[in-house]
């Protein structure tokens, strides 16, 4: 029999409404956030940030969506947006929607299982149209082609079985685009079936979007628009939201110490603290001596401490963790009697260093020969802050780091094409799933496998567990691959924050996710009191 995903059905849908009743909420008003820098574009499928993600999501519509107000993505809290309903093949190699009629994009034109085709084809490289930049092409290494039936019925059908499948369709990574409007335009000028329409995009000072007033969703949105001002520094940010300028921060970027500066000048503010995806990690060029070396790079491994990131950013909150997302709040991490058993996150720093110097010195370094380089960081807080305890632990094993700093439009660019050699980065979940975070990040020639990391027998353990059915079995061999990656020295992970995001009593609407930073944000039942 086909495999049906029954939360994904319509009756579905009329459940969640009845249970999430509308009375309550307001029609009107503006809601204003400030944004922390500027984006290269609003192209999502060639975007590889939250600064992109979350502004913009407001325009687009997904096949299938995370439930906007549940805390946790998982394939069980997946529901149906652009797809009626869904459906797989008994052996999980082809899964077919039922696609809702009479959805527009914001030019009049209507929505068919052509977008859908168009959409996936440019992803998979198979289309005349080609995005610039694709981040996410790894997702979809599995996928054999699109196939519709007439317009309102598509299939995805796949080269090996892919049971996680919907995860990844579920992620704001993952939104339908128009067949009829060309991937450079949609870099300035996107179109989307979504609640909001983008108004105007200025760099470096605003994004403003308005209500789509023909949007298929009757009675959404609540909000007349949606306002973010681009404000980077921090102290400058703070001083917008206690005075009342924004009605809301930029999602999980408070520190522990900011939120207390707010609470102190902004009592009535709420402030939400979550254990985020986000996960600070050391990228390392592996072509570039001496890191091709796996003695140097494990030195660098040895050096870190981990807890004293904690500590002095965010006050001993946050988490650590390996490759994924360490639990509760994810859901396929490492536990830690395993992670204290690996290079690096045992609780004797001072051993642990004193190896890391011993490896640094049979390769020539020590007191009176240092390593001098260049670090490069995003030149946002979350990415400086760390960056700079990272150089001065370096110092521990004879190594000198200066910062270097590179802004958000050119910071992914520049390590996809690998000009850097030592590299603090930010690495966050489209989707809590390891057919997202391996593939895109671990598998040989993935554009976003920053540190050219390639172990063809990891790639082979990647189809295992993603063939998996069994989420127990599945989870045992994401662990092994997790140790793997940790022992390699792939992409060291140090540690992942717990940030917050702060907004004022009148702002309603909106859950913040614990396992991923990008999938909250579509925004079409916020509401302003």
């Amino acid at each position: 029999m086909p495999r049906s995903l029954g939360r994904g059905s319509l009756a579905g849908l009329v459940l969640w409404l009845a249970l999430h009743p509308a009375s309550a909420q307001l029609s009107g008003g503006v809601l204003r956030l400030f944004h922390r820098d500027s984006t290269a574009s609003a192209s999502l499928h060639e975007e590889a940030s939250s600064s992109a993600a979350i502004p913009f999501s407001a325009i687009f519509n997904n096949l299938i969506i995370f439930d906007q107000h549940e805390k946790q993505n998982r394939l069980d809290t997946i529901r149906p947006e652009l797809a009626d309903s869904w459906e797989w093949n008994a052996d999980f190699t082809r899964l077919t929607f039922q696609l809702h009629r009479g959805v527009k994009w914001h030019d009049g034109k209507p929505f068919t299982s052509a977008d859908v085709k168009c959409t996936w084809d440019m992803l998979a490289g198979r289309s005349p149209d080609k995005l610039r930049l694709n981040p996410r092409k790894t997702w979809y290494g599995n996928l054999d082609q699109v196939v519709t039936d007439g317009d309102y019925s598509v299939s995805f059908v796949m080269k090996r079985s892919q049971p996680a499948f919907p995860m990844l369709l579920a992620s704001g990574f993952s939104p339908v685009y128009p067949c009829h409007v060309s991937a450079a335009e949609m870099r300035n000028h996107p179109i989307g079936t979504g609640p909001f329409k983008l108004v105007e995009y200025k760099r470096n000072e605003s994004i403003k979007l308005a209500k789509n007033p023909d949007y298929w969703k009757p009675g959404r949105p609540y909000l007349d628009g949606i306002e973010w001002t681009i404000i980077p520094n921090r102290a400058t940010q703070t001083l917008a939201f206690v005075a009342g300028q924004v009605d809301m921060t930029f999602p999980y970027e408070e520190s522990p110490e900011t939120i207390k500066d707010i609470h102190a000048q902004a009592p009535t503010a709420i402030c939400e603290t979550d254990p985020t995806v986000m996960g600070f990690n050391l990228l390392i060029n592996r072509d570039k001596p001496p890191f091709d070396d796996p003695d140097i790079r494990r030195a660098l491994m040895l050096t870190l401490d981990r807890k004293s990131f904690l500590d002095i950013l965010s006050e001993g909150q946050g988490q650590i963790g390996g490759a994924m997302q360490s639990p509760p709040p994810g859901l396929w991490g490492l536990p830690p009697d395993i992670l204290q058993t690996l290079p690096g996150y045992g609780p004797d720093v001072a051993a642990n260093r004193a190896e890391a110097r011993k490896l640094m010195e049979k390769h020539g370094y020590g007191p009176d020969k240092h390593l001098s380089l260049k670090v490069q960081s995003r030149n946002i807080a979350l990415f400086r802050d760390p960056s700079v305890i990272m150089i001065d632990q370096l110092k521990q094993i004879y190594i000198d780091g200066e910062l270097e700093v590179v802004e958000t439009a050119n910071w992914y660019p520049k390590i996809s094409r690998k000009d850097y050699t030592i590299a603090g980065n930010i690495t966050g979940n489209g989707a809590d799933d390891p057919d997202a975070h391996l593939f895109e990040n671990y598998a040989c020639g993935s554009d976003r496998n920053y540190t050219n990391y390639c172990n063809p027998e990891l790639d082979k353990m990647f189809e295992e567990q993603s063939m998996e059915p069994d989420q127990e079995k599945r989870k045992k061999l994401v662990w092994e691959i997790d140790k793997r990656l940790i022992v390699d020295a792939a992409r060291p992970m140090i540690f992942r924050y717990t940030s917050g995001t702060c907004w004022y009593p009148r702002v309603h609407g909106i859950t913040l996710m614990v396992n991923s930073i990008f999938n909250g944000w579509r925004f079409e039942d916020a509401w302003l009191e």
